[in-house]
């Protein structure tokens, strides 16, 4: 009997449950931060997306904290702060990307016009 008792209980403290999306957003932040050089672009559509998410479960738990795990709401916060870290460097890694374009694009203008 106690070892059932265990196994139903297992994850759960006190019987709570566990943010629906906190693992989701947590490997969102960890996948914005390592895929912030991939051109910028990657990091910063998975660092929307977890911070979207993010934000939908915190509104759950500011509701109702008593019906959720600590270890979960630990890990939403810790996914949002790698999304946010993550959406930053893909948006700055992003930009110098875009002027890196410009400058190339109009030095190759340039020369074709005869500038140099």
């Amino acid at each position: 009997m106690e070892n059932n008792t265990l196994d139903n209980n297992f994850g759960n403290q006190q019987g709570n449950a566990a943010l629906p999306n906190s693992t989701a957003v947590l490997v969102l932040g960890i996948l914005s931060l390592v895929m912030c050089f991939c051109y910028g672009l990657v990091g910063l559509i998975l660092g929307i997306i977890g911070l979207s998410l993010a934000g939908k479960d915190l509104q759950r738990y500011k509701m109702n904290p008593g019906a959720y795990t600590v270890s979960s709401y630990n890990n939403l916060k810790a996914g949002r702060v790698c999304a946010i870290i993550g959406t930053i460097l893909s948006s700055l890694y992003f930009i110098v990307i875009i002027i890196y374009l410009i400058a190339v694009g109009s030095l190759i203008s340039m020369a074709s016009l005869g500038g140099f």
